[in-house]
């Protein structure tokens, strides 16, 4: 047999696949996404409920800042490299869709932070991650900002 027809053989690569994969331990991974994931939403609603409670916030704009909290915490936690060991711990459970969302955000920035800030975080934060949701990020935290300290 020749070397192309070896690589392209599905039965093949699905023999090397086994061999080579390691097997993952399926209770206690989702043990542990069940967990993580539980404990970040658990999270989420704590910060809604100190909003309502201490800030004297309704419930809408509590929720506002349960979610711009808990991205910001993704985003801090990912920059200093602890959301990726959390994530390798948890795996799927890690990615809530807001945390996981903002560590999408964040992530391919940081590769290219050498770069500078314009070329590097930059640009790879509008190629990785698109135009739509890099403005739709920014805008939402400047429009909360603006209606936190001057209109509400």
């Amino acid at each position: 047999m020749d070397k192309q027809r070896i690589h392209t053989n599905p039965q093949h690569y699905s023999w090397l696949t086994d061999q080579l994969s390691p097997p993952s331990p399926l209770g206690s991974g989702l043990f542990q996404a069940f967990w993580v994931g539980g404990l970040i939403c658990m999270l989420g609603q704590a910060i809604s409920d100190i909003g309502v409670h201490l800030l004297d916030l309704n419930a809408r704009d509590a929720s506002t800042f349960a979610s711009i909290s808990l991205i910001f915490l993704t985003a801090l936690l990912t920059g200093i490299g602890v959301f990726d060991k959390i994530g390798k711990y948890a795996g799927a459970g890690s990615f809530v869709p807001i945390t996981g969302f903002a560590n999408a955000m964040v992530s391919p920035a940081l590769e290219f932070r050498r770069e500078g800030l314009v070329l590097g975080v930059g640009a790879k934060l509008f190629t990785i991650a698109g135009p739509v949701l890099v403005y739709g990020v920014g805008a939402s935290v400047i429009y909360g900002l603006i209606y936190a300290l001057f209109i509400h």
